[in-house]
């Protein structure tokens, strides 16, 4: 589960100096599907202002399967929203032949 959860808290974005209650909301949706939050493997915003009022901040979120060496981590591309005020969020999956 992935997206843009306009949430910004804490518990993800060190940046952000307060914890939100609506947090709390999220992890009882992704729990009920055996989802934890996925952290990237390299911590920058996944949006960038365009406003100098406003900071960058971290509103896209990853939540993979909970307990999975293999989907425990993403990657952010900062590089590449070109235009974009938002970063993409990527996440290796790897293929075991004998699952096909």
């Amino acid at each position: 589960m992935m997206g843009d959860f306009n949430i910004r808290d804490n518990l993800w974005d060190s940046l952000y100096s307060y914890y939100l209650s609506y947090s709390d909301n999220l992890f009882i949706i992704s729990d009920a599907y055996d989802l934890g939050l996925s952290f990237p493997t390299n911590q920058v915003p996944t949006r960038y202002s365009d406003n100098c009022q406003e900071v960058n901040s971290v509103l896209d979120l990853m939540f993979l399967y909970f307990g999975s060496d293999e989907l425990d981590h993403h990657v952010i591309y900062s590089d590449w929203r070109l235009t974009s005020d938002y970063a993409p969020l990527t996440i290796t999956i790897t293929i075991i032949e004998e699952h096909i």
